[in-house]
């Protein structure tokens, strides 16, 4: 599940390999188109509103696909992971992009390029992540390292790693803050982490109810919140600055493992076997005040 940066719209990857473009300002669907061929795992929008990059579930040689959504076109396939793709990431600021896969690699591609443009060889399941300016990715390794490259230098190597003190649980999601200043993880064992990007120091930890599948957190567009989903099926936000819980939802429909904020909208998506769109009201415990449009 992704929203563009500019324009109102969501686009989703289902397990029926089914992709959804939503107009999030009308919650209104705009198209659906399939791949069953190849199936549709982890999907992202490219800068324009109309492509997005999606990896494949059950082929590993056709692991990428560059897809226009205006015609049902797969522009270009990105080969070289040997196995499943498990965290996808588009640049900010340009047709970059990267995977990481169970392969033990992290590639970087370059979307007018079929040929990968970069390898990381690395421990374990490895998860990416850009900063909102493009300038610095953070790839997170096996034993809670987390590793931050400078985009244009990063065969190089990392110029700061960081170590999740005390925890050692593989990342299943990583994030930046818009401000660049902070670092959400999420971890196999339904912990939630922020730290500082500059030192790598933990600024706050929450823990989530037990979930078979990965959950993934987001902050909000001011950094100053993160909302997660939780294995009791309830949707919940922290302040950071205090680390308390402000509101916790429990009307969402199954368990919502993926959460994400819209970035033009006071509104957020989570989804499970539905997609709720959310438009939360003031912080309340217990709370059942943003009505969700599914």
């Amino acid at each position: 599940m992704d929203f563009h940066r500019k324009e109102d719209l969501l686009v989703t990857a289902s397990h029926d390999d089914s992709i959804r473009l939503y107009d999030t300002a009308n919650a209104a669907l705009q198209k659906t188109v399939y791949d069953k061929k190849h199936g549709v795992d982890l999907i992202c929008f490219t800068h324009h509103p109309s492509s997005v990059i999606f990896s494949s579930r059950n082929n590993s040689d056709e692991s990428l696909q560059y897809l226009s959504l205006y015609d049902n076109r797969i522009l270009r396939y990105f080969k070289g992971h040997q196995n499943r793709v498990v965290s996808l990431c588009m640049s900010p600021t340009n047709d970059s992009f990267m995977s990481g896969s169970m392969d033990h690699t992290v590639r970087l591609w370059d979307l007018r390029v079929n040929a990968c443009q970069g390898l990381l060889r690395l421990r374990g399941k490895p998860t990416v992540a850009y900063d909102q300016q493009g300038l610095v990715f953070a790839v997170a390794m096996e034993g809670g390292a987390i590793k931050l490259f400078d985009s244009r230098s990063y065969d190089k190597g990392p110029f700061d790693t960081f170590l999740v003190g005390g925890d050692t649980a593989e990342v299943s999601d990583i994030k930046f803050s818009n401000d660049g200043k902070q670092m959400l993880l999420s971890t196999t064992n339904n912990h939630i982490y922020v730290l500082d990007a500059y030192g790598g120091e933990k600024r706050c930890g929450f823990v989530l109810e037990a979930c078979s599948d990965n959950l993934e957190a987001c902050f909000s567009p001011d950094g100053q919140f993160v909302l997660s989903g939780s294995g009791d099926g309830s949707l919940r936000a922290w302040n950071i600055n205090s680390g308390n819980e402000v509101a916790c939802w429990t009307n969402h429909a199954g368990i919502p493992t993926v959460v994400k904020w819209a970035p033009r909208r006071v509104m957020f998506a989570s989804a499970s076997s539905v997609l709720a769109l959310w438009i939360p009201g003031p912080p309340k415990i217990p709370s059942n005040d943003a009505t969700p449009k599914e």
